[in-house]
Formats: C-alpha cells, structure tokens, sequence
C-alpha cells in the first residue's frame, strides 16, 4: 500500500516572516541614509549659491574695475533678487539669502538694495 504524496509547493509562513524581517531590517539601515543625503544635498546647494555670488561679484569688479551694487550683483545671478540684506535665492523651495556687507571686513551689512557691496557672506 504505497500512498501518493504530492508535493505542495508555495512558502511556509515561518519563510515568510523571515523574509519580512530582513526587509524591514534594510528599510531600517537604508531610510536614515536617505534623509541624510537629502540634508547634505539642501547645504551643498547652499553652499554652491554663495559661491555663484561671489563669482559673479568677483567678475563684475574685474569686468567694470567698480564695486557693484546689491540690485546689480542680483542681476547677475540666475534666479538672483536684490534685498536690503543681500541677493535673495531660491533653493528647494525655500528663500535664502546671500548677506552682503558694505565693508570688505565683512562687518556691515548692506541696509537698502542700493547699497554698494564691498564684500560677500554667506547663507
């Protein structure tokens, strides 16, 4: 009296949750890492739009041998607006602002959009 045994195919419940586990596992180790890029790229582009004013601020006095004014510097900046306290840029949605000052020691800051800059901050 042989009986058949037909093989059932599919996965156990314990295959299952084992699976599941080690999901959860890597979304745990992946996800943080993620939202640390995300911050580190938000203080890059920072970073990388007080740069561009202070190129276009260094240009601008080898092109025209004069200190630029707020408006001026901000014309030159993609995306660039003039405010009393520097040139205002767009990053993530988010408004931030490059400071200028009206001294090269960079101690006082630019009151009026009209103001002549003399040295560039940063955010």
């Amino acid at each position: 009296m042989l009986k058949s045994h037909k093989k059932v195919k599919g996965f156990t419940l314990i295959e299952l949750v084992i699976v599941l586990v080690l999901l959860g596992i890597l979304a745990a180790i992946v996800i943080p890492k993620y939202v640390d890029l995300s911050a580190s790229a938000t203080t890059t582009a920072e970073q990388a739009s007080a740069a561009s004013v202070k190129s276009a601020f260094a240009i601008y006095i080898a092109e025209n041998k004069t200190l630029p004014t707020v408006t001026l510097l901000a014309a030159d900046i993609q995306g660039g607006t003039a405010v009393a306290t520097g040139v205002q840029v767009t990053i993530n949605g988010a408004t931030k602002i490059v400071q200028t000052y009206t001294d090269s020691a960079c101690t006082a800051a630019t009151a009026a959009a009209g103001n002549t800059v003399a040295c560039v901050g940063d955010i």
